[in-house]
């Protein structure tokens, strides 16, 4: 089993986030944040290159303030683009007064794909964000053009609070939830609207991808790295509830969860997602929350506590200030929901080639489990060129060393060419997103 508890106990403060810009910085790089676009065919999931991304400032006019060309992996280089102070998003009055992210349209063209625009991608200074850009082929049905629309994030907008309900359902006749035991889903289907309205779509989404967009639809990642943990945790675990007891598939649904945040959270189609967030949840993606005694993973519901108040329900401002206090993640989370919380590990984890060896793989490593990361590896270098290819021999040499550290530079990840528990994830998830789809079109 991975290590956890080091990544809550001793918190670094929010400024030592690896991808946090304003620490000492030149006059031109304060109240700046950074954006990488990833371009991809929506048929495959293959990385496009030679696509042409035009950022414009919202609601401005129109002038084109970067163009940018995807290269092999499908990626933008980073740009810097104007937001506003950092300090905003971490004071709840400021924030729910002035809005603090700058909001920019993307307009992505490439030969042969319908050209798509995007309106409202979010920076926040000091922070990374990451937006994807899935584009269809030219005569695959799609409309002449496609707009995504990114609404208010939820700390600023307005939506409507969450409808409250017991954090643990009641258990069926015969003494068992659905599910025998916790297993983290590989898709999550999203119907992106209330239950009851049968026009809305759903969406099928991998889980990690899911809690990525709901995290950073719903909290700053300018916030304390313990903050964002524990407001990640409690976001993974209500959804692993939603998945555990089927809540909705019991009542007659075809859906999983919905976007609505009277119901569930605020997921967004489209909308960017930001790196420190994203490291997180991908470090600690098989984890929810539990109390002794109780096999489900526990509903935790919440609240922004400024515009909402919601007793005995984690508050999003609240654990914020508890953050920059320097509680951990587990203290900002029992302080919440009482002494008996505690994290638990899912038990499998669906859709995955191989499971985590548990321990990390690096120079001198050797055996099946190096061979099918390798394998993995290799498979995803067809398609994303800028990583070498690798033999599979079961062999941790210099070679794999210099392809796992050019993967970790392409997905963000750190680069250290050491397969770390969210790197070997990380590479079973691309394997799995290049691979598979792509049979399925063969």
């Amino acid at each position: 089993m991975k290590p956890f508890f080091h990544v809550m106990e001793t918190p670094p403060p929010a400024s030592s986030d690896p991808t946090n810009l304003a620490a000492p910085a030149s006059p031109s790089n304060v109240n700046r944040g950074l954006l990488q676009v990833h371009v991809i065919s929506i048929q495959n999931n293959f990385p496009i290159q030679n696509a042409v991304v035009t950022i414009s400032e919202s609601g401005g006019d129109g002038r084109i303030l970067e163009r940018l060309n995807t290269n092999s992996s499908g990626q933008t280089e980073e740009v810097s683009l104007a937001a506003p102070p950092e300090s905003i998003s971490l004071d709840a009055a400021a924030a729910t007064s002035e809005r603090p992210y700058a909001e920019y349209d993307l307009q992505i063209e490439a030969p042969g794909f319908q050209p798509l625009t995007i309106n409202g991608t979010e920076i926040l200074s000091g922070s990374t964000a990451l937006q994807s850009a899935a584009l269809t082929p030219i005569g695959a049905g799609a409309p002449p053009e496609e707009t995504i629309n990114i609404p208010d994030h939820t700390l600023y907008g307005t939506f409507p609070p969450k409808i409250a309900e017991p954090e643990i359902k009641p258990v069926a006749e015969s003494g068992e939830i659905v599910l025998s035991r916790v297993v983290v889903p590989e898709t999550v289907i999203v119907h992106d609207g209330v239950p009851g309205d049968r026009s809305a779509p759903n969406y099928y989404v991998p889980y990690r991808d899911y809690i990525k967009n709901v995290a950073s639809s719903e909290i700053y990642s300018t916030w304390p790295e313990s903050t964002i943990l524990a407001n990640v945790l409690a976001i993974m675990s209500f959804t692993m509830n939603r998945v555990y007891t089927e809540f909705y598939r019991n009542q007659g649904y075809d859906f999983t969860i919905t976007s609505s945040t009277a119901f569930d959270h605020k997921w967004i189609y489209g909308r960017n997602i930001f790196q420190s967030i994203s490291l997180i949840v991908d470090e600690v993606f098989d984890n929810y929350l539990s109390r002794p005694e109780v096999r489900q993973p526990i509903l935790t519901q919440y609240c922004d506590g400024k515009r909402v108040q919601c007793p005995n329900w984690m508050t999003q401002w609240g654990s914020c200030d508890l953050g920059e206090q320097g509680y951990s993640a587990i203290q900002i989370l029992r302080y919440f929901y009482g002494d008996s919380i505690y994290i638990n590990t899912a038990e499998q984890i669906s859709g995955i080639p191989a499971s985590w060896p548990g321990s990390e793989l690096s120079i001198g490593s050797s055996g099946p489990k190096v061979q099918q990361m390798q394998e993995q590896l290799d498979a995803i270098a067809t398609v994303y060129t800028a990583i070498p290819r690798v033999s599979p021999d079961g062999i941790f040499g210099p070679a794999t060393q210099q392809a796992v550290a050019a993967f970790q530079s392409i997905f963000g990840l750190p680069q250290t060419g050491v397969v770390d528990f969210r790197t070997w994830y990380r590479i079973s998830h691309i394997y799995v997103s290049v691979t598979r789809i792509a049979e399925l079109n063969g």
